[in-house]
């Protein structure tokens, strides 16, 4: 494995296509992915393709700290 100073370019881009192939791989075995998206929204993934903007709630135990606020949908341009 290469190794990266830590900070720079290099090191930057591994991580990002890290966590790329992990936030890939997760929706491939099913599973649905919580992340920040594009436009700073907290969403939902679910493989079928589905997201959802999410709100966090504190104090609430894995699996029911989160609330869906609506479905997110493409817009055509």
């Amino acid at each position: 494995m290469p190794r990266y100073e830590f900070g720079s370019k290099e090191f930057d881009q591994a991580a990002y296509e890290a966590g790329h192939q992990a936030f890939l791989e997760t929706l491939a075995a099913g599973r649905p992915v919580f992340y920040l998206d594009e436009d700073g929204l907290n969403a939902l993934l679910f493989p079928d393709g589905r997201k959802f903007e999410i709100r966090w709630m504190e104090g609430k135990p894995a699996g029911e700290n989160y609330e869906i606020i609506h479905e997110v949908t493409a817009h055509a341009a």
